[in-house]
Protein backbone atom coordinates (compact mmCIF):
# COMPACT_ATOMS: atom_id res chain seq x y z
CA UNK A 1 0.00 0.00 0.00
CA UNK A 2 1.32 3.42 -0.94
CA UNK A 3 -0.13 6.50 0.77
CA UNK A 4 0.19 10.18 0.09
CA UNK A 5 0.88 12.51 3.01
CA UNK A 6 -2.74 13.67 2.78
CA UNK A 7 -3.92 10.06 3.05
CA UNK A 8 -1.59 9.49 6.00
CA UNK A 9 -3.07 12.53 7.75
CA UNK A 10 -6.61 11.29 7.05
CA UNK A 11 -5.79 7.74 8.20
CA UNK A 12 -4.29 8.97 11.46
CA UNK A 13 -7.25 11.27 12.07
CA UNK A 14 -9.72 8.45 11.49
CA UNK A 15 -7.79 6.15 13.84
CA UNK A 16 -7.47 8.76 16.57
CA UNK A 17 -11.14 9.77 16.46
CA UNK A 18 -12.44 6.20 16.45
CA UNK A 19 -10.02 3.83 18.16
CA UNK A 20 -8.00 6.42 20.06
CA UNK A 21 -11.18 8.27 21.16
CA UNK A 22 -9.60 11.74 20.81
CA UNK A 23 -6.29 13.51 20.33
CA UNK A 24 -4.09 14.07 23.34
CA UNK A 25 -3.39 17.75 23.93
CA UNK A 26 -0.77 19.34 21.71
CA UNK A 27 1.58 19.64 24.66
CA UNK A 28 1.16 15.97 25.59
CA UNK A 29 1.72 14.93 21.98
CA UNK A 30 4.87 17.05 21.88
CA UNK A 31 6.17 15.18 24.93
CA UNK A 32 5.17 11.84 23.36
CA UNK A 33 7.02 12.86 20.18
CA UNK A 34 10.17 13.49 22.19
CA UNK A 35 9.81 10.08 23.86
CA UNK A 36 9.43 8.38 20.49
CA UNK A 37 12.41 10.23 18.98
CA UNK A 38 14.41 9.12 22.03
CA UNK A 39 13.51 5.50 21.29
CA UNK A 40 14.77 5.92 17.72
CA UNK A 41 17.98 7.52 19.04
CA UNK A 42 18.52 4.67 21.52
CA UNK A 43 18.15 2.08 18.80
CA UNK A 44 20.36 3.99 16.34
CA UNK A 45 23.12 4.22 18.95
CA UNK A 46 22.98 0.47 19.38
CA UNK A 47 22.64 -0.50 15.72
CA UNK A 48 25.04 2.03 14.20
CA UNK A 49 26.88 3.59 17.12
CA UNK A 50 29.18 2.33 19.81
CA UNK A 51 26.64 1.22 22.40
CA UNK A 52 25.82 -2.43 22.89
CA UNK A 53 22.32 -3.83 23.16
CA UNK A 54 20.75 -4.44 26.53
CA UNK A 55 18.28 -7.30 26.84
CA UNK A 56 15.43 -4.75 26.95
CA UNK A 57 16.56 -3.22 23.62
CA UNK A 58 16.76 -6.38 21.55
CA UNK A 59 13.05 -6.60 20.70
CA UNK A 60 12.88 -3.11 19.17
CA UNK A 61 12.32 -2.65 15.44
CA UNK A 62 13.79 0.52 13.89
CA UNK A 63 11.08 0.83 11.25
CA UNK A 64 8.36 0.48 13.87
CA UNK A 65 10.01 3.13 16.05
CA UNK A 66 10.27 5.52 13.10
CA UNK A 67 6.60 4.87 12.31
CA UNK A 68 5.76 5.83 15.92
CA UNK A 69 7.55 9.15 15.39
CA UNK A 70 5.68 9.71 12.14
CA UNK A 71 2.33 8.90 13.76
CA UNK A 72 2.75 11.43 16.55
CA UNK A 73 4.14 14.06 14.19
CA UNK A 74 1.07 13.59 11.98
CA UNK A 75 -1.15 13.91 15.05
CA UNK A 76 0.45 17.26 15.82
CA UNK A 77 0.07 18.40 12.20
CA UNK A 78 -3.61 17.46 12.27
CA UNK A 79 -4.16 19.22 15.57
CA UNK A 80 -2.48 22.43 14.46
CA UNK A 81 -3.99 22.58 10.98
CA UNK A 82 -0.77 21.86 9.08
CA UNK A 83 -1.12 20.38 5.60
CA UNK A 84 2.02 18.23 5.53
CA UNK A 85 2.03 17.96 1.73
CA UNK A 86 2.14 21.73 1.35
CA UNK A 87 4.59 22.16 4.22
CA UNK A 88 6.91 19.49 2.79
CA UNK A 89 6.81 20.98 -0.71
CA UNK A 90 7.64 24.45 0.66
CA UNK A 91 10.41 23.04 2.83
CA UNK A 92 12.02 21.17 -0.06
CA UNK A 93 11.92 24.32 -2.20
CA UNK A 94 13.57 26.27 0.63
CA UNK A 95 16.28 23.63 1.10
CA UNK A 96 16.92 23.40 -2.62
CA UNK A 97 17.30 27.14 -3.04
CA UNK A 98 19.43 27.57 0.06
CA UNK A 99 21.61 24.49 -0.25
CA UNK A 100 21.96 23.91 -4.00
CA UNK A 101 25.59 25.04 -4.04
CA UNK A 102 26.43 24.91 -0.34
CA UNK A 103 26.49 21.10 -0.15
CA UNK A 104 28.16 20.67 -3.53
CA UNK A 105 30.96 22.97 -2.32
CA UNK A 106 31.39 21.33 1.07
CA UNK A 107 34.61 19.26 1.01
CA UNK A 108 33.56 17.47 4.19
CA UNK A 109 30.86 15.68 2.22
CA UNK A 110 33.39 14.21 -0.17
CA UNK A 111 35.80 12.71 2.38
CA UNK A 112 35.40 9.53 4.36
CA UNK A 113 35.85 9.75 8.09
Amino acid sequence: MSLTLKEVQETVDEWVTTIGVRYYSELTNTAVLMEEVGEVARLMSRLYGDQSFKKSDEAYDLGDEMADVLFVLVCLANQTGIDLTSAFEKNMAKKTGRDRERHANNPKLFTQS
